[in-house]
């Protein structure tokens, strides 16, 4: 027994050991550091413009930075981070941290200034909704990371201000300064090695906005045998609406279509889909439960309902979150020890609402379908979501898909 045990303790050891030795010290990139996204076109007028060694698109909503990222030999981990603040925007809204890589062809930078078009879309297809998938010389950009912000985090958290400071209830000690969100990129390494863009879209319409940082950590093996695997990354599908581009609720009418091809030396493949629900009003495609199928060449590959019912976790993100009182009875220990029942008004908060995949503050990450044993040639995805609502004036239902394969040649 007491051998047994001593064997145990030196395999523990050495995991240990080996551990250590797997992995150098991060590579670490601040890409981004507390700068403004917004909506002003006095001072972000249309077309590109540039300001402090960075790129602005539509009134200032896109902020662009190419990436400098190191030929790493061996096997290597990425991981993305975002933190945003209000500066002054009370709202939620979608956000969009994306890639931009040379081989995509048609440039977002080039749309933006009038020097190229979004390849035309087939209207039968996809409803002149262009730049969503591939087209002549035209890649759609690849998400790196969805995220949706909360109600004035920041800018409106202090105790006193005006706006929040009656808004907070008891079970929260205080509101967040900021909200970091973090995911793992490792499989998107290759294409940030080829002098990508990184950029990021929020949905915001005031001037003053957000400001963000973004930081990217790579994590290199130590071991000498640990090899760095090539990967392909192949964007098929990324309907948010960046710039010159449709509110997508194509979904309500029919499913998309997107063909794509498969090597003959392709393994180990893998379909990663990020999907949201979009329409802030009862009944919209924010606040109802739709089921998202997948499918390859027909053959359903992936069904499910993406909602989120935790919203309510996030309220300390969320200082400017407009509150209804609801009567309901409680139960309650009374001064005297014993269990007592009365009514109460309760607040509730619109941030606490379950909603489509998402909520006020939440990031968004992927979900990865394993393609195993998908033949080599041509091959379709359908997207399909069949309760879907479409936009009915001011009401803006949408949803927000983008998609992605990995393989290993």
């Amino acid at each position: 027994m007491k051998k047994s045990l001593f064997i145990l303790i030196l395999l523990s050891i050495a995991v240990t050991s080996l551990t250590a030795q797997r992995t150098r010290k991060p590579v670490t990139i601040d890409l981004l550091r507390d700068t403004p996204v917004l909506f002003n076109p006095s001072d972000y007028p249309d077309g590109v413009v540039e300001k402090n060694g960075l790129i602005y698109l539509g009134n200032g909503r896109i902020v662009l930075k190419k990436i400098d990222v190191p030929q790493f030999r061996r096997y290597t981990e990425g991981e993305i981070s975002i933190t945003l603040v209000s500066n002054g925007d009370p709202w939620d809204k979608s956000g969009s941290c994306f890639l931009i890589t040379p081989g995509a062809g048609i440039a977002m930078l080039d749309i933006a200034a009038g020097k190229a078009s979004y390849p035309m879309a087939d209207t039968t297809r996809y409803e002149q909704l262009t730049g969503i998938v591939q087209g002549d010389n035209y890649t759609p950009a690849l998400e790196l990371m969805r995220f949706m912000t909360p109600f004035g985090v920041g800018h409106f958290s202090s105790d006193t201000d005006s706006v929040s400071a009656r808004r907070r209830p008891v079970y929260v000690d205080g509101w967040a300064k900021e909200v970091t969100w973090r995911q793992d990129i490792t499989d998107l390494l290759p294409l940030m090695e080829e002098d990508a863009w990184v950029g990021v879209f929020i949905d915001t319409w005031t001037k003053e906005g957000y400001e963000v940082d973004v930081r990217f950590t790579f994590t290199e093996s130590a071991l000498r045998g640990d090899r760095k695997p090539k990967t392909h990354v192949e964007p098929l599908i990324n309907t948010n609406y960046y710039i010159g581009q449709k509110h997508p609720d194509i979904f309500s009418r029919q499913d998309v279509v997107v063909p794509f091809s498969i090597p003959r030396k392709a393994r180990n493949v893998r379909l990663k889909y990020i999907t949201t629900g979009h329409g802030g009003h009862s009944g919209g495609d924010e606040f109802r439960p739709q089921k998202n199928i997948l499918s390859i060449d027909g053959k359903e590959v992936l069904s499910f309902t993406p909602w989120r019912t935790d919203c309510a976790s996030f309220r300390r993100f969320n200082p400017t979150s407009g509150v209804w009182l609801q009567k309901r009875t409680q139960a309650f220990i009374g001064r005297n020890g014993k269990r007592e029942m009365k009514e109460i008004e309760e607040p509730l908060a619109s941030s606490d609402l379950s909603r489509s995949n998402w909520c006020p503050g939440s990031d968004v990450p992927p979900v990865e379908i394993n393609l195993q044993g998908i033949a080599p040639g041509s091959h379709a995805l359908t997207i399909s979501i069949p309760e879907s609502t479409s936009i009915d004036e001011n009401k803006l239902n949408h949803w927000l898909v983008s998609a992605y394969l990995v393989w290993e040649e």
